[in-house]
């Protein structure tokens, strides 16, 4: 059985462009067979990564994610001088995956990645927060005031689902609004291929209640 430092020396002699350029065209082979849906995008610090004796900052990576094969799509490290607004674009380019929708959280919500997940021919739900300060209030703003009149003269969808497990239930209600249905969104036109707006509030019960209220753009 080999060892742990095996495994370290074998993983230490692997060149990683040529084993990213391997793996993706591994997967590239595969996912037309596994029909892709949705891919999250999402960036995290890889844990005890850090080097305090050569000053080496904790590894951040950008991941594209298929949760429901529970499969890693693609990588693209964070350089020590930029963050995920470089690297998720690169990741991106990287991925050539026909899939219906790519998600992406606050960081993600940029101008720019919308125009070029438009142009790689796919849909977006990118979460919307203070990070674009106007069109977040704008559409918070607006879903307030129709829940207070109940939507009324105002067409709209609504999903609700509620999950049980470890003494804990959880609903989730859902509400996506056509654009035209708002008045002009700040930047409304720079933002390639908008076309809905999303709010979803999640409630928590355990011992106690927790409400979440999360707003999406959303490009289907």
């Amino acid at each position: 059985m080999p060892s742990h430092d095996t495994f370290s020396r074998v993983f230490a002699r692997i060149e990683p462009q040529q084993f990213q350029e391997c793996f993706l065209s591994w997967v590239n082979a595969i996912v037309g067979e596994l029909e892709l849906n949705v891919i999250a995008i999402d960036g995290k610090t890889m844990k005890q990564s850090y080097d305090r004796n050569d000053q080496q900052k904790a590894l951040h990576i950008v991941t594209a994610w298929s949760s429901s094969h529970q499969l890693v799509l693609g990588q693209k490290k964070v350089h020590k001088k930029s963050n995920d607004l470089t690297a998720i674009p690169a990741l991106i380019e990287m991925l050539e995956i026909a899939v219906s929708v790519i998600t992406i959280d606050a960081m993600g919500c940029q101008k720019n990645i919308t125009s070029l997940i438009i142009k790689k021919k796919r849909d977006y739900i990118l979460a919307l927060k203070g990070n674009q300060k106007l069109l977040y209030e704008a559409v918070k703003d607006w879903f307030e005031v129709a829940q207070k009149s109940d939507y009324l003269g105002r067409e709209y969808n609504y999903y609700k689902q509620v999950e049980a497990g470890h003494h804990r239930v959880e609903k989730r209600q859902v509400w996506t609004v056509d654009v035209s249905e708002l008045p002009h969104l700040h930047n409304q036109e720079l933002w390639t291929g908008l076309k809905t707006v999303v709010m979803i509030v999640s409630e928590r019960r355990l011992w106690n209640k927790t409400t979440d209220t999360r707003c999406y753009i959303f490009r289907r």
